[in-house]
């Protein structure tokens, strides 16, 4: 979460509604997801960023994971499996 007058963008994503107050942000020429907001970041004067579409995302590490209780099982584990630099020949 950052300050939301800290963000800045090229473009106008297009925004989905996904709960009473949760707002989705999307590219709108390929889709990639931008921002989450909802009443109470809102409130705060806070935006959810996705770290993977900063112009450097190694500049800013997560200090923390939120929604664990929603996590998919598997992802407990999913630093256990096998990892490749590029797809697997």
């Amino acid at each position: 979460m950052v300050p939301a007058v800290s963000v800045t963008m090229r473009g106008e994503p297009k925004v989905y509604a996904s709960s009473e107050s949760g707002r989705r942000s999307f590219c709108c020429a390929c889709g990639t997801g931008l921002f989450f907001t909802n009443a109470l970041l809102e409130q705060m004067g806070m935006v959810q960023v996705r770290i993977a579409v900063l112009d450097d995302p190694d500049a800013i590490a997560p200090k923390m994971q939120v929604q664990t209780a929603d996590r998919i099982g598997w992802m407990r584990s999913a630093h256990t499996l096998p990892a490749f630099e590029r797809f697997p020949t």
